[in-house]
């Protein structure tokens, strides 16, 4: 996919400070991070989709989104604990100290889609990696058409960036619709599985942009609904995840046939994902 503005990347882990965290979600936080240089506190760019390697000091190394906008947003990033390296990061408080290095990958496209409608379709933990495009494309409303977010987890308690949830459901132009798998009491929104959202919201298919993240059975689900629509192959777009060593393509544990995640993707239309073969 085509990039945008150059960044500079990060070789060497680079010492952060763990400045704040906030529960988000049963086994998800969100650590907020400052880089001790201040030359990297003040220049440190990324673009929407791409992701850092992330040292825990003692216990490894691990690829992570990078759910920030490009522009006015602090450094951070949104984990769940999941194995070794992601449980100890889950012990340290603020003024711990982790390691940095990146940002890797291509991004989602932005200059490309403007003009377009654009529609955000995540399940669960799947909108960690599309929050950055979410806040990045609000920032710049007048560029797009419509803009939804179909947003589903399986309870309440599993939703994820609650504050912004309810900042998005207030701002003008940004139609926002969230589901819970079953009903539970205290809930007054939607009930249902994500991809029965997209009626529900009337989602265009003409001149739009799907980004669509999320667990096999949710990808799927949706996937075969935007195709029943009649959206093309080239204008869905999705991530790869991967457990990637090393963010230069180097080491190849990323690799799916011809493809390195860390340096092709991670983000990929679905056109390119069916040619690779690859189920998410």
């Amino acid at each position: 996919m085509k990039a945008e503005a150059k960044i500079t990347i990060v070789d060497f882990p680079e010492v952060v400070n763990i400045d704040e965290i906030r529960d988000e979600a049963p086994e998800v936080k969100t650590f907020y991070l400052s880089f001790l240089d201040p030359r990297l506190e003040a220049g440190f760019r990324i673009r929407s989709g791409q992701f850092i390697m992330c040292t825990v000091f003692g216990a490894g190394e691990f690829a992570v989104s990078l759910p920030p906008s490009p522009e006015r947003d602090r450094l951070h990033i949104t984990v769940r604990a999941v194995g070794k390296v992601t449980h100890a990061l889950h012990r340290l408080r603020p003024g711990d100290k982790l390691g940095v290095r990146g940002p890797f990958g291509n991004g989602f496209p932005f200059e490309e889609i403007k003009g377009k409608n654009v529609i955000y379709v995540a399940g669960g933990i799947g909108l960690i990696p599309l929050r950055s495009s979410i806040i990045h494309v609000l920032q710049h409303r007048e560029a797009f058409g419509r803009i939804i977010l179909l947003y589903g987890a399986r309870t309440s308690r599993d939703l994820l960036y609650r504050e912004d949830i309810r900042e998005w459901q207030k701002t003008p132009g940004f139609e926002t619709f969230v589901a819970i798998d079953r009903a539970e009491s205290g809930w007054d929104g939607e009930v249902g599985y994500v991809n029965t959202l997209i009626g529900k919201a009337n989602v265009p298919v003409e001149n739009t942009a799907a980004f669509v993240c999320g667990p096999p059975v949710m990808f799927n689900g949706v996937i075969a609904e935007l195709l029943k629509r009649g959206m093309s192959e080239d204008d869905i777009v999705s991530t790869l995840e991967r457990n990637m060593k090393c963010g230069y393509g180097k080491c190849q544990h990323c690799a799916i046939g011809r493809t390195l995640v860390c340096t092709d993707g991670p983000v990929y239309t679905y056109r390119q994902i069916k040619t690779l073969g690859e189920g998410i």
